[in-house]
């Protein structure tokens, strides 16, 4: 194998003409000028010098390696430098995953903040909801996912802190759901609501995560809600909700993110929260842009 250090040595030889004038350009002694190349023909299995007297002159092998060592030392100190600036966070790259209400809340806060301190650093963002999200950490499409449970949901919560097990997990807040009615309705004004009081109403429901989560709430009250619109998008959710066609219920975030029209909120009981976090490998942790954007993450999850 070629290290670097000969190939230094060998160019030195090669501007200088001789070990002891190389040994003065690398302020070593001659004896170990002598060592590195050895141990560099021996590595390369054919001489490279041929002294002859007083004088030194490269073999045709020793003429190929010179010509090649200026781009392999350059192209060495490039990265060097590349790799010292990303881990000063001078530079670098962090692809970020998250799903919806995350990406119109906490990121936008998360990412003004990292870019006043770093302003090298790059993000990316996409949009998926988990598990998606959680696959695509794990098949090396994003840096960072930021996902959910819901506390207490059955074969939710349990089955992530499970897959989670292997994951850096971060923590970034507890997101309450909350209730959403039209404006005029029966309920409007209630400061809280018992989920089974709207038993009798059509639903607009949510992501199918969501949804699923809204009819295992229901079903702890002891109906099964009508659901009549389901939708991903929560504008959409909440425009549905403004003319009059039903009620459903949102994650706090999400609500935040759409500044709904027509809406009304309240409070449910019992409460049903979810957990929100910032996910990544081990490894990833320890890239100084990525920890660096974790940490932002956190502080913008503190309200």
């Amino acid at each position: 194998m070629i290290e670097a250090r000969h190939l230094r040595v060998l160019r030195a030889v090669a501007t200088s003409g001789s070990f002891s004038a190389a040994a003065r350009d690398l302020g070593c002694t001659q004896p170990a000028v002598s060592q590195q190349m050895k141990a560099l023909e021996t590595s390369v299995g054919t001489p490279l010098l041929v002294r002859t007297g007083r004088e030194m002159r490269l073999t045709q092998a020793g003429e190929a390696l010179v010509r090649h060592a200026s781009g392999i030392l350059a192209g060495l100190t490039a990265a060097e430098e590349e790799v010292a600036a990303i881990a000063g966070l001078r530079a670098g790259r962090v692809r970020l995953v998250s799903f919806p209400s995350g990406s119109s809340t906490l990121v936008p806060t998360a990412l003004a903040a990292l870019r006043a301190g770093h302003p090298g650093t790059r993000v990316s963002l996409e949009e998926a909801e988990p598990p998606r999200s959680v696959e695509m950490l794990r098949e090396g499409d994003c840096d960072i996912a930021l996902a959910f449970r819901y506390e207490g949901a059955a074969g939710d919560g349990a089955a992530d802190a499970e897959e989670w097990a292997d994951l850096v997990v971060r923590p970034l807040l507890t997101d309450r759901l909350v209730g959403l009615v039209p404006e005029r309705h029966r309920l409007a004004a209630a400061g809280s609501v018992a989920i089974a009081e709207l038993a009798d109403e059509p639903w607009i429901a949510g992501c199918p995560r969501c949804r699923g989560q809204l009819v295992q709430v229901c079903a702890s009250a002891g109906f099964t809600p009508r659901i009549d619109f389901a939708t991903d998008d929560y504008p959409a959710v909440a425009g549905l909700v403004g003319a009059g066609l039903g009620v459903a219920v949102l994650p706090q975030l999400a609500v935040e993110s759409v500044r709904p029209r027509g809406v009304r909120t309240v409070t449910l009981e019992p409460a049903v929260r979810r957990e929100i976090v910032a996910l990544t490998l081990p490894d990833l942790a320890r890239v100084p842009a990525v920890a660096a954007t974790l940490d932002e993450l956190v502080r913008a999850g503190v309200r």
